[in-house]
């Protein structure tokens, strides 16, 4: 009986280990292997709940919000490579940046033209290594989103339900792209505005350089799809951290209201 208990035992463990590593083990569709990924990315949008329900059942799979994720995102800049150009994009923004226009102004010619490259690729490098740098930052987020709601409000949230919450909560971001796109095809190139390209939120109302700095960066904060993934992060963290709603939505709107401040404050200091 021994032997056999303690192959029980370690098939459980290995069980646990492979669960939260996202990965199912075979025979989980013999017992109902909950969603599937497309299922999960609907009811992200028309059930949330449901999605994140299942994540906490085990089925941590993150892949196709990130390909969904990336397409969007490489559409919107192709489209804008096309019709703007990346150098017609940090033009603008350094024309919106009286204190950019003062360091080109006192700059050598090339310096300009060393700083005018390193710009363009940054810019490139952020938007097609989009997809891998967006993971480092998810991961971070995870950490600290496990952390808040595990020590600050007795959640039992693992890493990977965390990990996959927040790339589900991060759907609503493709229709910013598809807005985006949209305004690329209908704007004129001098006035594009690569830092906040799509009509979402308040600052849009207002023109970048004769607004204050600090009122214009707390316009642009105050932000429709922005608010709109928060609620999904702070409902999906609850949930998978068996803590009442609550507990989510001050944890997470907690974190993007200090980000926030910290935002206005410093547009407020360099501004």
């Amino acid at each position: 009986m021994r032997p056999l208990r303690a192959k029980i035992d370690h098939c459980n463990l290995k069980g646990e280990i492979m669960s939260d590593m996202g990965v199912q083990p075979v025979g989980a569709a013999a017992e109902g292997a909950g969603l599937t990924q497309w299922q999960r990315v609907a009811d992200t949008f028309t059930a949330p709940s449901k999605t994140f329900e299942d994540i906490k059942r085990g089925n941590k799979s993150w892949w196709l919000p990130l390909i969904i994720g990336a397409i969007f995102t490489y559409i919107f800049f192709f489209a804008m490579m096309q019709k703007i150009g990346v150098q017609q994009a940090i033009d603008n923004q350094i024309r919106m940046d009286p204190k950019a226009q003062e360091r080109m102004a006192n700059a050598t010619p090339d310096q300009r033209e060393m700083g005018a490259k390193i710009t363009t690729v940054v810019t490139e490098v952020a938007f097609l290594g989009g997809p891998v740098i967006a993971m480092g930052v998810v991961a971070i987020l995870s950490l600290v989103l496990m952390a808040t709601i595990n020590f600050g409000f007795g959640g039992k949230a693992k890493f990977g339900s965390v990990f996959a919450v927040c790339y589900y909560a991060w759907l609503p971001e493709i229709f910013r792209a598809i807005l985006g796109t949209i305004v690329v095809f209908f704007v004129a190139p001098e006035s594009f505005n690569l830092k906040n390209f799509a009509p979402t939120n308040l600052g849009v109302l207002f023109d970048p350089v004769e607004t204050n700095k600090a009122l214009y960066t707390l316009a642009t904060w105050v932000d429709g799809i922005t608010i709109w993934r928060l609620v999904l992060l702070g409902m999906g963290i609850a949930i998978v951290a068996g803590t009442k709603r609550s507990s989510g939505y001050i944890a997470v709107f907690g974190w993007w209201v200090l980000c926030m401040l910290i935002a206005v404050g410093f547009a407020a200091i360099t501004g």
